[in-house]
């Protein structure tokens, strides 16, 4: 079992080609842990978002703060704190910041999940 308090997330600076800036992202579970899941909190800064990219496997996103945006090429969705977000496999996404607020969310998917960015 592990149990990760929230006070002692450690989050470092990430700045790849997948966001539009400077985000934060700490495991908090591993494929060294787990051979069925990764978990990451990921801390956008305000109107931070990732680019349109799909996932080899189910992505599940756990709003934990801020208010942040969701949204497929078709529709975007407003998200805030305790708000859950399913994203099938291979579905074309991107979510991220809203222009007011600093965003941060939980992400589980499976610990073979391929990314791949369709946006530069």
């Amino acid at each position: 079992m592990k149990v990760i308090k929230a006070n002692e997330m450690k989050l470092d600076n990430m700045n790849t080609k997948l966001f539009t800036g400077e985000v934060k992202c700490g495991f908090l579970l591993s494929a060294d842990e787990s051979k069925e899941y990764t978990m990451l909190m990921v801390s956008f800064p305000k109107g931070v978002r990732n680019k349109f990219h799909t996932h080899s496997s189910d992505q599940i996103l756990i709003i934990t703060a801020g208010e942040g945006i969701v949204a497929t090429e078709d529709e975007e969705w407003t998200v805030n704190v305790g708000d859950i977000v399913y994203i099938p496999a291979g579905l074309k996404h991107w979510h991220g910041a809203h222009t007011e607020s600093n965003f941060s969310h939980l992400s589980i998917y499976h610990a073979e999940n391929k990314s791949t960015q369709l946006e530069d």
